[in-house]
């Protein structure tokens, strides 16, 4: 099974036993009309998903990436603390693929501000001839 989502936080390493496992939880939006209705209803469910076979894909799984897990699903059923039927969305990870990389924060606006800055020493840059150094003449 595959599906795409957005992440909704940092992945975490954690240690289980000997080993290790990477754990993330994604956003899946859906949106639907209802029968006999003329609005739309969006829905959004969240899934929680671990990936055992390489943990150094964690610093990838950023906040806000968008992801396409494939592997095989499962349902964790609990009793809540009030005494309430709790139940989650597991997904058990084979393969990540990672659609859209997270923003960095501070070094997304630098590299915006650079780009810039490359751009206006280029206009002011000129060849021999007085013309623009990225005009070519044929």
């Amino acid at each position: 099974m595959e599906i795409t989502g957005r992440v909704t936080a940092d992945a975490i390493v954690h240690k289980a036993g000997e080993r290790e496992v990477v754990n993330f939880s994604i956003a899946v939006n859906d949106r639907y009309k209802p029968k006999g209705s003329t609005e739309y209803k969006e829905v959004t469910t969240f899934i929680n998903c671990s990936y055992w076979l390489s943990v150094n894909s964690a610093q990838f799984i950023r906040k806000g990436a968008v992801v396409q897990v494939s592997g095989r699903i499962g349902m964790h059923v609990y009793i809540n603390s009030e005494g309430n039927p709790m139940g989650s969305i597991d997904f058990h990870v084979n393969s990540v693929s990672i659609i859209v990389f997270a923003k960095k924060g501070n070094e997304a606006d630098a590299a915006g501000s650079n780009a810039g800055q490359k751009a206006n020493s280029r206009k002011a840059a000129k060849n021999a001839n007085g013309a623009p150094a990225d005009d070519v003449p044929f």
